[in-house]
């Protein structure tokens, strides 16, 4: 089948890198067009062969990207698309429509109770997502929160099936070499104990909480390793250096090398303060970190001593590493999460959800089976493309 992925950007992220690893192991022809900021993820995809499209949307309100992206769907002639992150939802899904596409899947990666992917959940986010879904065949939630939260936002349950975030083993499999370079670059010390946080720093995160609680408790031998950017670097800074803690905290900024960053890690905690899913916290127990999280859905019925549930609180978040501190354990993975999460697992089980609506599909005919393909814009006086024309990266039609 030929199957084309539509999301919102490329920047590092869960549902970008989901993205990529859904790539690597698809059995199907698969393409990918971003409706703009095709980052680091976009060139990871095209180092791996993937073909990469950027729409080229220089705002969120972008009508006549709606019909660039249709005409785009109907020339590639797709049997399945399938949409990730809210904005694609609300251009991806009506344009697959008016495009004839005859399959159409939507992956909701980060729905929480009031925020959907860090936008507070207002009736206008809310009616443009139903709105679209009406376009969608089914949606795939990525845990039973999820699936739950969508529910109760107005999705019907017979349209959502569940299945989970994977885990692509070999970009997070523990390597000792790689963690060693790691603390070379950062200047962390070999002999240190060092607590890490990972992830893209913005208030749901908390990141400022882990500082406050383990504040007191770092020095010379142990240290805190804060991975990732964005926009509550400063915050977290300040937090540091107020706390004391700045000698003792490395901010190391947005790092690809995942494997490396958490086998550098004696103890890892994720604090968010929403979490749909938790990949965060199944990569370093693939990695054999110890790990504290607030909250991770993703954990629900599997028995692990690896992993222990921890207040959402500095006092009970202090109390919580101390006893790790104080109990270190040898590193060892997770062989259940590595089983029940595996990516060649999870992959199968979409590719599989494609070729079931496939065999029960019904020909449908698009507006633009009526109305003829899309129209490309004219050029600008000055020979430019406008800024949503598609522009290809790699390969592509």
């Amino acid at each position: 089948m030929k199957v084309l992925h539509v999301i919102t950007g490329l920047g590092v992220g869960g549902a970008e890198l989901q993205l990529r690893s859904l790539l690597r192991h698809t059995r199907h022809d698969a393409d990918v067009v971003t409706l703009y900021n095709p980052g680091p993820v976009a060139d990871m995809i095209i180092r791996d062969g993937g073909r990469v499209r950027d729409l080229g949307m220089t705002r969120n309100t972008e009508l006549p990207a709606l019909l660039h992206l249709a005409g785009l769907m109907r020339r590639g002639r797709y049997d399945v698309v399938h949409v990730h992150l809210y904005r694609s939802c609300i251009y991806g899904r009506l344009a697959a429509r008016l495009a004839g596409v005859p399959i159409v899947v939507t992956t909701e990666h980060s729905i929480g109770e009031t925020h959907l992917e860090r936008r507070r959940m207002t009736r206008g986010v809310r009616a443009l997502y139903l709105a679209s879904d009406i376009c969608s065949d089914v949606t795939i939630a990525v845990s039973t929160a999820v699936r739950d939260r969508l529910v109760r936002w107005g999705v019907s349950a017979r349209k959502i099936e569940i299945i989970p975030n994977g885990l692509d083993l070999d970009r997070v499999a523990a390597d000792p070499v790689a963690g060693a370079e790691v603390r070379d670059q950062l200047e962390l010390p070999s002999s240190a104990t060092v607590i890490g946080v990972l992830g893209r720093l913005d208030p749901n995160k908390r990141f400022d909480m882990v500082i406050e609680a383990a504040a007191p408790l770092l020095g010379p031998t142990v240290r805190l390793l804060v991975v990732g950017d964005g926009a509550e670097r400063a915050h977290l800074e300040q937090v540091a250096r107020e706390s004391g803690a700045a000698p003792y905290v490395t901010f190391a900024g947005e790092r690809h090398d995942v494997a490396g960053v958490l086998s550098a890690l004696d103890l890892f905690i994720a604090s968010s303060e929403q979490e749909t899913f938790g990949l965060s916290v199944l990569e370093a127990l693939t990695n054999g970190v110890r790990a504290l999280y607030t909250t991770c859905p993703a954990l629900a019925g599997i028995a692990t001593d690896r992993a222990r549930q921890v207040p959402g609180e500095v006092g009970g978040m202090r109390e919580a590493i101390a006893d790790e501190l104080a109990s270190p354990s040898p590193r060892r993975s997770e062989p259940a999460v590595m089983a029940h999460y595996g990516m060649t697992a999870v992959t199968e089980r979409i590719d599989e959800l494609y070729e079931r609506l496939d065999s029960r599909r019904r020909p449908l005919v698009g507006v633009t089976e009526v109305l003829g393909d899309v129209v490309p814009p004219p050029r600008a006086a000055d020979g430019r493309r406008p800024a949503s024309t598609p522009r290809t990266l790699v390969g592509g039609a």
